[in-house]
């Protein structure tokens, strides 16, 4: 394969990278399961790859009631540490549900939260894609829709996220470190995704030359005890979620007082689901409580032509999800 000439770096420190990856063109390579697919494929071409695979920044960390993961960790070796594990049962799940074992062994963390949103238009040279070609259109909006989004859609863009991680870390409440050429900075993981508006090329809020240096979730070692990852696909294996859904409970006195749900498949970004976990607060987990959760979880959706089955099926994995993780011990 030939495609056009671009540089390599690989940068010895931190500093270099980020100064490196500041340049016009420019574009960090680590894991490269996304990156490099993509370029095989013509999507992605940059006049130079900054390799940050050997940057110290794979650490794992549990410490003070905070769990820190590096951007650089494999997904493999988060999976299977033993105290995320047992502390943080969600994410080891949500990353046995990726992928295969092969690309969770080369797969980075910060990779991973970064992949691309996506359609089957994207991938098609010669199809109306915004996000490949601004301006061209979206082909899938008239077309075929039966993976599109059901909120946060645009005119301009009806693809869906695809990370099963980073539904499970915004269910979490997770936070990010950023390293940048001003500095570093730490947001909630949501912020750092955009909804696709008028400029769905655009996936996240980070600057040039800016990269993830680690995830961090505190005070969620209460939910481990009841906490679990649906991923509903079309196969068993190496498929994006059609519908996903992270969920975790604490209980105190029979009743619910911290509810986290998140659902992947259904929206450009990991979609919080923040008025059915205010409906549990308070409740006793039954079948009632978990019913009036599901139907907040749908409301709003928003189906196209070939989507509309994603709303019940959204609803049955939220009682699903809740069901498993609301059972008395």
């Amino acid at each position: 394969m030939s495609g056009p000439a671009f540089s390599y770096a690989r940068p010895a420190d931190v500093a270099g990278a980020l100064a490196q990856g500041a340049r016009p063109g420019a574009a960090f390579l680590a894991g490269g399961t996304d990156l490099i697919q993509l370029w095989k494929a013509g999507l992605a071409a940059h006049a130079e790859l900054v390799d940050i695979s050997r940057l110290p920044l794979a650490g794992i960390d549990l410490a003070d009631g905070e769990l820190a993961i590096g951007a650089l960790a494999r997904l493999s070796d988060v999976a299977l540490h033993p105290r995320v594990m047992a502390e943080h049962p969600l994410i080891a799940q949500a990353i046995a549900a990726t992928a295969s074992g092969q690309v969770r062994n080369m797969a980075t963390v910060g990779g991973n939260l970064l992949q691309r949103t996506r359609c089957a238009y994207f991938r098609t040279q010669g199809m109306a894609c915004n996000k490949r070609e601004p301006g061209s259109g979206c082909g899938a909006a008239a077309g075929e829709t039966r993976q599109a989004a059901l909120f946060g859609a645009s005119a301009a863009c009806v693809a869906t996220h695809a990370s099963d991680l980073a539904v499970a870390l915004t269910a979490l409440r997770a936070e990010l470190t950023i390293l940048g050429p001003d500095g570093e900075r730490r947001i909630a993981l949501p912020d750092l995704y955009r909804l696709p508006g008028q400029t769905p090329q655009i996936d996240t809020t980070l600057a040039p030359g800016e990269l993830i240096a680690a995830v961090q979730v505190r005070r969620a070692a209460g939910l481990a005890a009841r906490s679990t990852y649906l991923k509903v696909r079309d196969r068993a294996s190496f498929e994006f979620a059609v519908v996903s859904v992270a969920a975790a409970l604490r209980l105190e006195d029979g009743a619910v007082v911290e509810a986290r749900l998140a659902a992947g498949g259904v929206a450009p970004l990991p979609w919080r689901l923040a008025g059915a976990e205010a409906a549990l607060i308070g409740r006793a987990p039954d079948a009632r409580a978990f019913a009036e959760a599901a139907g907040l979880a749908v409301e709003g959706a928003q189906p196209l032509a070939d989507n509309g089955f994603k709303v019940e099926l959204l609803r049955r994995a939220v009682i699903r999800a809740l069901e498993t993780v609301g059972a008395t011990a």
